[in-house]
């Protein structure tokens, strides 16, 4: 494992792109086999001379760190290829050779929904990023952001009071955390979700990672939502990559007094959705995430663990009524989490079983 781990990191720190892992993978067989090759037989394969030298000669000290990293509980590598690696950036471009994952992983195969905005919100922003973020992550979304100040600060917020997994994306190496004051966050959502970046340990968080690091913010969810942005706002930049890579984008209307409106206005203007309430997201991202759960489980080798699962559906049904009731609830009745109520009772109601309700509340449909 520490030797495929290690074959990888070479191969990150000499910034090599997936098209280019591609083409090696086709000449050698391998990732380790890649990392031990010749200048020679790298160029011959077409690879930049100065991603030959750093593959040939890497910075033993730098690659050892990652590796001392790794043995931390929670400190992951995920790959390009891997298992474990996102499907949702498979099919952007760009995709990130490696990612360095401080928390857990399987936050990152949730649904997802980026919530990104002003850094300098108005009270009123800040209060609807809460209120969405929670909604949506009791409704079984991952909320995904930057962990900047101002909205993201207050979605990463939301996601966490409301019992739900967070996923905050770093526009530097995953061992520092930028802004400083967000410190006691990050460690909060290491533990609620994960810290994720593409950029090697000890990376200072440079100007031109953050646009960088917007693409995947957008590339791992089904949709943005953009609250509160003014019209030349790096938050509008982030929508444009999440309209490119065919994913949803929703905008929140605000008065036509308030510049942090304009942005977002500008945003319907060009055709984002314009929303009102979580449920306006809810509804329009359910089908996409009902598809996605059912092709992950479908993914999956049919073994005994499955019909558990089914078992846990049965007991839902059997704790569901006519009568509206809360998933605190459920979770209370049933003994499953938060986190894997909400996943089943969108799998329901997506079957027509179940009734999504105001208020966080469902019942049997019909």
């Amino acid at each position: 494992m520490q030797h495929s781990s290690r074959a990888w990191l070479v191969l990150a720190h000499a910034h090599v792109r997936v098209p280019e892992l591609e083409s090696l993978l086709l000449k050698y067989g391998g990732v380790g086999e890649i990392a031990t090759r010749s200048i020679r037989e790298l160029k011959d394969a077409g690879l930049p001379e100065e991603k030959c030298v750093a593959i040939t000669s890497p910075n033993e000290k730098k690659i050892d760190a990652a590796l001392e990293w790794l043995e931390e509980d929670g400190h992951h590598v995920i790959a390009f290829g891997e298992e474990t690696y996102p499907e949702m950036f498979s099919q952007i471009p760009g995709p990130p050779l490696l990612l360095y994952v401080n928390g857990d992983v399987d936050a990152l195969h949730l649904p997802s929904l980026a919530i990104i905005g002003s850094r300098n919100p108005t009270r009123g922003g800040v209060r609807n990023s809460v209120d969405f973020a929670k909604f949506l992550g009791q409704h079984g979304f991952s909320i995904v952001s930057g962990l900047a100040q101002g909205i993201d600060t207050a979605a990463h917020r939301g996601a966490l009071d409301g019992g739900g997994k967070t996923v905050a994306f770093l526009g530097h190496g995953i061992d520092r955390v930028y802004p400083a004051a967000n410190r006691d966050l990050a460690h909060a959502i290491s533990h609620c979700g994960a810290l994720v970046s593409e950029y090697a340990l000890g990376a200072r968080p440079e100007r031109w990672h953050f646009p960088e690091r917007n693409r995947l913010i957008s590339g791992l969810c089904l949709g943005t939502l953009v609250i509160e942005a003014a019209r030349r706002s790096g938050s509008l930049i982030t929508a444009r990559l999440a309209a490119e890579q065919g994913r949803e984008v929703f905008a929140l209307p605000g008065s036509i007094h308030n510049p942090l409106a304009r942005g977002c206005h500008e945003l319907i203007r060009q055709g984002a959705k314009l929303v009102e309430t979580a449920d306006d997201i809810l509804n329009e991202l359910a089908p996409l995430a009902g598809h996605m759960q059912q092709m992950s489980i479908e993914s999956k080798p049919k073994e005994a663990p499955l019909r558990d699962h089914d078992g846990d559906y049965e007991e839902l049904r059997g704790i569901l009524s006519h009568d509206p009731v809360s998933i605190d609830e459920l979770e209370s009745q049933s003994g499953l989490t938060i986190d894997q109520l909400s996943s089943m009772l969108l799998i329901l109601e997506l079957h027509g079983e179940v009734e999504s309700l105001s208020g966080g509340r469902y019942a049997l449909s019909g």
